[in-house]
């Protein structure tokens, strides 16, 4: 029988609130608390509590930048490449993994979540959900207040407008806007 955890990680239905997990998020808020709560001229703790944090960057040195606030549920699924950088106000649910390419940059209030939940309220009520893994490529700029939903594939060299809402894959080099973002125009 598999753990809510490794039910969690191949996007099946789960428990959240299972003791596991919870422990587990309450690790990663922990540390957004102590990485919100540093100055941001303190770079080298701030840089020290974001390798704590983010997945394959524990034993890997990283330019990524946070600006607080900045929240995630567990950390250990958000994977990062060179030049990452998420403006105030990052929220990352990621019971499944997070990947950024190269050159990502989110402006301010951006909200990637995997994090999904039943239709049915009973189930919904029981603390049931599931996750779906995103991935975000390189030289990716996300606009202030772009929501991104569980399962979905951004291309590279995208722009996402200011407040879209981003429920489907989106392909390379392209603009798009709009709640749900769609292209409205091709980056040469």
């Amino acid at each position: 029988m598999r753990t809510e955890k490794e039910k969690m990680l191949v996007g099946d239905i789960y428990h959240a609130f299972d003791t596991e997990l919870v422990i587990e998020r309450d690790r990663a808020k922990a540390i957004c608390f102590k990485l919100n709560q540093t100055c941001s001229t303190d770079r080298d703790t701030r840089q020290s509590l974001i390798l704590q944090l983010f997945a394959h960057t524990e034993h890997v040195e990283t330019d990524a930048w946070v600006e607080s606030p900045f929240h995630c549920d567990y950390g250990y699924n958000i994977t990062v490449g060179k030049g990452f950088y998420a403006n105030h106000g990052c929220t990352i649910l990621d019971g499944a993994p997070v990947t950024f390419g190269d050159n990502c940059l989110l402006a301010p209030s951006v909200v990637i979540a995997t994090a999904g939940h039943p239709l049915d309220s009973v189930e919904r009520a029981k603390g049931d959900e599931y996750a779906k893994a995103i991935t975000v490529g390189n030289d990716v700029w996300l606009g202030a207040n772009v929501t991104v939903c569980p399962g979905v594939t951004i291309g590279d060299n995208v722009v996402v407008g200011a407040g879209s809402v981003v429920t489907k894959d989106l392909p390379a080099n392209t603009v798009c806007v709009g709640a749900p973002a769609k292209p409205v125009r091709v980056i040469d």
